[in-house]
């Protein structure tokens, strides 16, 4: 008899939801997590918390935040997001890469997931800071994201943790799977190193859901290309590859954007792997209002080619190429009550000044006087005459510059004017393994691996080029709960 029915490896969203899934139809549910318990929860600690999700209206809402009160629900235009919108958002951004099988079950599965998650103790709550804007007295949505989890990542994976013991999985934490046990009949278990003593622990499926390789710099070199080593790791410093290679090294089918990834705009000195006491405010996101250039003075991307969320995920990449590795965000006292939160922290590099001439020659490793007529042409190309809306694409946009800003265009010249230093931040990989709809790992001869399961950040297919903000969470939380009951069976 095996020692286990289900081994989960991971212990992040992902994870944590496949092992509560699991425990639903099997008595002995196993966790295998890598870090210490101080450090567990993989990437999903480090997140914000929010969760793109498909949803027909406040009504719907209210069933996951019963605690919604008449009077919130009375100032907030949360809108809808319908399945079809969640979908073209999701084909548009992966430019129509993105695998149509998972990504229906992504979307489809997206509400019932969560209320699921609730029903084991996840709570809920909509994200008025970071993606709603007061619009005539009124909170409005926009972007397509509404919910985040209370407590933000680090409340995520306590409510799941909690949940996951409450209702008998165990966990050991500092355990390392290294292999998988296979024969010709499909998965026995895994090979794990825990407490300094290596053991091989027999199960009758083993569900694989520990994050991409973003925390290998080898491999992210090997695979996203060379500088990738130059980038710092958004999260956790335990997501190397290794459920990818166990599989892989028994035959599993690699799939989906091996060279590519979700990497933002970061603090251009925050350390070389997340920080847990500082989480995601290392990130700076309010681009739009403002404007990029690079170490020749000159800027690089349309700021406002889309809202925030459908831009963050790939601007990182973009940085990363940039001469040094780096960018300054520039703003001024126009905007300044649009910057989110994580501008006012105290891990921060900024420059402040009464005027242009002083900003830029406060700016670390830029040509000062490129910079400076970059800025000031860039100041003359705006069309003041479109009034400014930060919560639609409001058309305010540049004329005559190669490369243009298509909205939300403001001439930088209302001191004080602010400069913050970014540098590309790694989120997570794209590429990994293929799955079929029941989260079944798959061969690379074109059958399901008997016995192996796989949800989360590891799986390959979903993401392509981009991202639509939130979709990382609802991905693991889906295809774990899926891969958990799969499993089970």
């Amino acid at each position: 008899m095996s020692d286990w029915d289900v081994i989960v490896v991971g212990g992040g969203n992902a994870a944590l939801c496949a092992a509560l899934a699991a425990r639903e139809r099997r008595e002995r549910v196993l966790v295998l997590e890598r870090a210490p318990e101080d450090e567990s929860g993989g990437n999903s600690r480090f997140t914000a918390g929010g969760m793109r999700i498909a949803y027909r209206g406040v009504e719907d809402l209210r069933r996951l935040m019963p605690d919604l009160s008449d009077a919130e629900v009375a100032q907030t235009d949360f809108g809808a997001y319908t399945e079809e919108q969640f979908l073209d958002d999701m084909a548009r951004i992966t430019q129509y890469r993105c695998d149509p099988d998972l990504t229906e079950v992504l979307v489809k599965r997206s509400f019932d997931t969560v209320l699921w998650m609730r029903s084991k103790g996840v709570r809920f709550a909509p994200i008025w800071g970071r993606q709603a804007f007061k619009v005539g007295g009124k909170f409005k949505f926009w972007g397509g994201m509404t919910v985040e989890t209370v407590g933000g990542g680090p409340g995520l994976v306590d409510s799941l943790t909690a949940a996951a013991k409450k209702n008998g999985v165990e966990i050991w934490y500092s355990a390392r799977a290294g292999s998988l046990l296979a024969d010709d009949d499909g998965v026995r278990g895994v090979r794990v190193r825990h407490l300094g003593k290596t053991l091989d622990l027999q199960s009758q499926s083993v569900v694989l859901a520990c994050g991409g390789f973003q925390a290998n710099p080898e491999w992210r070199t090997r695979n996203l290309g060379p500088g990738w080593e130059l980038a710092k790791v958004r999260g956790t410093r335990f997501n190397t590859g290794d459920g990818i290679r166990m599989a892989l090294d028994i035959g599993a089918a690699a799939a989906g954007n091996w060279s590519g990834c979700h990497a933002v705009g970061w603090e251009r000195n925050a350390p070389e792997f997340g920080d847990l006491a500082v989480g995601d405010q290392f990130q700076k996101h309010s681009y739009p209002f403002g404007i990029m250039i690079n170490a020749e003075g000159r800027r690089f991307v349309d700021e406002g080619a889309d809202f925030r969320n459908y831009t963050y995920a790939k601007y990182g990449r973009v940085i990363l190429a940039q001469p040094g590795q780096f960018a300054w965000q520039l703003f001024d006292a126009k905007v300044k009550h649009l910057l989110r939160d994580e501008y006012k922290i105290r891990q921060v590099t900024k420059r402040v000044a009464d005027s242009l001439e002083e900003l830029v020659r406060k700016l670390d490793d830029v040509d000062h006087e490129a910079a400076l007529a970059e800025i000031q042409a860039f100041n003359r190309a705006v069309r003041a005459d479109i009034p400014f809306d930060p919560n639609v694409k409001d058309g305010r946009r540049t004329e005559g510059l190669a490369i243009p800003k298509s909205n939300w265009a403001n001439a930088i010249d209302m001191p004080p004017l602010e400069a913050y230093a970014v540098t590309c931040g790694i989120t997570f990989t794209f590429g990994g393994l293929r799955i079929n709809t029941e989260a079944q790992v798959m061969s690379s001869d074109g059958e399901p691996i008997p016995g192996l399961y796989a949800a989360g950040e590891l799986v390959g297919g979903i993401f392509w080029f981009n991202y639509p903000g939130g979709t990382g969470l609802t991905n693991g939380s889906v295809f774990g709960r899926i891969a958990g009951a799969s499993a089970a069976r």
